[in-house]
């Protein structure tokens, strides 16, 4: 595994090049700012959603105190995306929503599902109530809009196998939203390749949830996300995740003959991601004291 380390300090002086499939260990904000413009021509993620998980490291995204600067902090990461992203290119956000804390403070743990269990929890947003939804993914889908991003489509993820809820008082979740966007009104996208039963593909896409045994919590279905590269890339074309996680999209995107850049904060995801792509002896920038 080919390994290179840029110091903080140079980062500002120094651009990543990227020949190959290449897995970037700091944060994707600042490491979005090292990729030339135009380089990628597909993105596909699911950051890190709104006071659900702690991941445990400085810095993450998904823990601040309000909802506004959470979204925010991604409009400010996609705005670095769109400049990496090709003019004709596609960008796949798969994101969740959630409920108001009560502000609690903390989220207890579910018996059926103990992983929900956080000892930190962000307050209710002003303007809504002890148990709303907060309606995440179409407050950041309009967000992203406003910014200059064209809305395409909202598909909805059905996962026949989601994990059960401890609610009485309203349906079980069993979906979330994938959100297709685009830098311009004409861009490229193979509607052919994906069809279903000889007919264009529909907004609902019905893929179970995979466990990955080495990632502590839910990562993205292959299946889920061979669709978006498919239809939005062409083989030889890169792969952009600026949330990385354990590799999914690396690994679909291997396996579909296109190059992929994954970026992660987490060191431990980078390790799983890392083994799991080992075959490939992906090289890998870890953006020091970043």
């Amino acid at each position: 595994m080919n390994e290179t380390n840029i110091n903080y300090n140079k980062i500002m002086r120094e651009k990543i090049e990227v020949t190959s499939s290449t897995i970037i260990e700091g944060d994707s904000y600042i490491a979005l700012q090292k990729l030339p413009d135009s380089c990628v021509q597909c993105v596909i993620t699911s950051p890190p959603y709104w006071g659900l998980r702690d991941y445990g490291i400085e810095g993450q995204i998904g823990l601040e105190a309000q909802l506004q600067q959470y979204i925010n902090n991604l409009l400010s990461v996609f705005k670095e995306v769109k400049r990496v992203l090709a003019p004709d290119g596609v960008l796949w956000i798969n994101i969740g929503d959630g409920y108001t804390s009560g502000n609690r403070g903390y989220r207890a743990p579910d018996k059926k599902n103990p992983a929900r269990a956080m000892s930190i929890r962000p307050d209710t947003p002003n303007g809504l109530k002890p148990k709303d939804l907060l309606g995440v993914p179409w407050r950041l889908a309009f967000a992203l809009q406003s910014d200059g991003w064209y809305l395409r489509s909202d598909i909805i993820w059905n996962k026949p196998n989601a994990m059960p809820e401890s609610v009485k008082d309203r349906p079980s979740r069993s979906h979330e939203y994938i959100f297709m966007l685009t830098k311009n009104e004409k861009y490229y996208y193979d509607s052919v390749s994906i069809r279903e039963n000889n007919r264009n593909k529909r907004t609902v896409w019905t893929v179970n949830t995979v466990p990955f045994a080495e990632a502590h919590f839910a990562t993205f279905p292959p299946k889920l996300i061979e669709p978006c590269i498919i239809s939005s890339s062409r083989p030889n074309d890169f792969i952009l995740d600026p949330f990385f996680g354990s590799g999914t999209v690396g690994e679909v995107a291997h396996i579909n003959e296109r190059q992929f850049i994954g970026i992660e904060l987490n060191p431990e995801y980078v390790e799983i991601a890392k083994n799991r792509l080992y075959p490939l002896d992906t090289p890998i920038v870890r953006l020091e004291g970043a």
